[in-house]
């Protein structure tokens, strides 16, 4: 069957129908630097902005049997401003899709997003999609996957929504469902002695040791917290619960105390706003979320200060308030944070489990990090973790890391591709070789026929 790639990035659709013997005829995306790679690992040049192709010369997009997209997901995520459809650089290129469906009429569709798609603004956008789709004839199904469900060790959650001109009787997401496994060796994932990382800087070693020596000094029977620490509200007092800074003069609010207890007063209002946590300078009331993390870190500090004032004392110094925080998700777990995963966030240093990887995201500041080797993970690393394994990747790194944290996962696509597209066909090569399921089945088939 044929099949066309929209917005291609790496071309995570294009491997796993591909190792499923189907055939790209077309791909658009809008980097030209990700054009040059796609074109390095699949031999198509994919074109450039769909918008343009579509208003002008939809007619150069060939026939085709399954239209595979991955259309940008930042207009829809939860960390992002949630424009929705009302961005107009990203918000509408799913408008671009129907328009490309109603003039091919392709038998099949696999799209993917987000899944908070489904509820932004309040279902209108989930609701005007599947009406699109539906008026042209397509039956609909979604369903959300991570590819920890099948034991990539990943917690990268994503909605995938399929469709069908001859109906989904033949199809079930359930059968997906049973190829799901908790078995998940994140080691196996994990390179002991790369030929090619990226160390850690020094000075987000130092801070780790920084934050390891604040741990060691809490006492072993007490629970370390499961809420984020918030350094800088260690000794402050300025008000949140029922007030907040905004609503107070200079005068008002120099009978509080700002960051790691820096007294506000005889400060001008400009001031004690520079001596505040950056998240305090709002204008309205705080949310609850955020009130009961100023609560808690707090708390903490007046539980345990006796402790830790000498090494908060160090902690304050740190320029950056993102230092200044800690997010330790790794329970009772033994006490020392290089023996985790970890990010440098904009929330905090994140402590986590080694059980899997935080989602590869379109930033490389935060790429998570391997503790006990003192390491960034490598690109071949984070290639397993979309299932893109043997693929090239942009030489710059930045580049590099955006485009697999827009990647789609293969492994997944394939699955559900599988069940989706019955009209099957011989497996092609990749690079050579047949994939290694490919040949096992083969392999299988062959004993089978004895």
């Amino acid at each position: 069957m044929k099949f066309i790639d929209l917005f291609a990035g790496l071309g995570g659709f294009h491997k796993a129908l591909h190792e499923l013997g189907h055939e790209c005829v077309f791909a658009s995306e809008l980097s030209q630097t990700l054009r040059e790679v796609y074109k390095t690992n699949w031999g198509i040049e994919p074109k450039g902005d769909i918008r343009k192709i579509v208003d002008h010369d939809i007619d150069s997009i060939p026939e085709h049997d399954i239209l595979c997209a991955g259309f940008p997901c930042q207009p829809f995520s939860k960390a992002g401003k949630q424009k929705g459809r009302e961005d107009e650089e990203r918000g509408t290129l799913f408008d671009e899709i129907v328009k490309i469906l109603a003039h091919r009429k392709p038998k099949f569709f696999i799209l993917e997003n987000v899944p908070f798609i489904r509820q932004h603004d309040n279902e209108a956008t989930w609701n005007y999609m599947h009406s699109e789709l539906t008026k042209l004839g397509y039956e609909v199904e979604h369903e959300v996957y991570s590819p920890q469900d099948f034991g990539i060790p990943q917690h990268r959650k994503r909605i995938f929504i399929v469709g069908s001109l001859v109906g989904l009787e033949h199809f079930s997401f359930k059968e997906i469902d049973e190829q799901k496994t908790s078995l998940i060796d994140i080691h196996q994932f994990v390179e002991e002695h790369p030929a090619k990382f990226k160390a850690l800087p020094k000075a987000n070693q130092e801070c780790i040791k920084l934050w390891q020596r604040f741990i060691e000094q809490i006492p072993k029977d007490t629970k370390l917290p499961g809420f984020p620490v918030w350094g800088m509200e260690f000794g402050a007092t300025y008000p949140f619960e029922t007030s907040y800074p905004f609503k107070l003069s200079a005068i008002e609010l120099g009978e509080f105390k700002g960051n790691f207890g820096i007294a506000l007063k005889g400060m001008t209002k400009d001031q004690q706003r520079i001596n505040m946590p950056s998240y305090s300078r709002v204008e309205k009331a705080f949310p609850n979320w955020k009130r009961s993390y100023i609560r808690h870190s707090r708390g903490f500090y007046q539980d345990n200060k006796k402790y830790v004032q000498d090494v908060v004392k160090e902690i304050a110094k740190y320029d950056s308030q993102s230092w200044q925080k800690l997010e330790w998700n790794v329970g009772d777990g033994k006490r020392k944070i290089n023996d985790y995963i970890l990010q440098f966030r904009a929330s905090g240093i994140r402590i986590k489990k080694v059980d899997f990887f935080p989602s590869l995201v379109c930033t490389n500041t935060q790429i998570p990090i391997i503790g006990w080797q003192k390491r960034y993970i490598t690109k071949d690393e984070a290639l397993k973790l979309q299932s893109l394994e043997g693929l090239e990747l942009p030489s710059n790194d930045t580049t590099a890391f955006k485009a697999l944290g827009n990647a789609v996962n293969s492994k997944i696509v394939k699955l559900i591709a599988e069940q989706l597209l019955y009209e099957k066909q011989e497996p092609k090569k990749l690079n050579g070789t047949a994939p290694k399921e490919v040949q096992q089945f083969s392999m299988l088939q062959n004993e089978t026929a004895k």
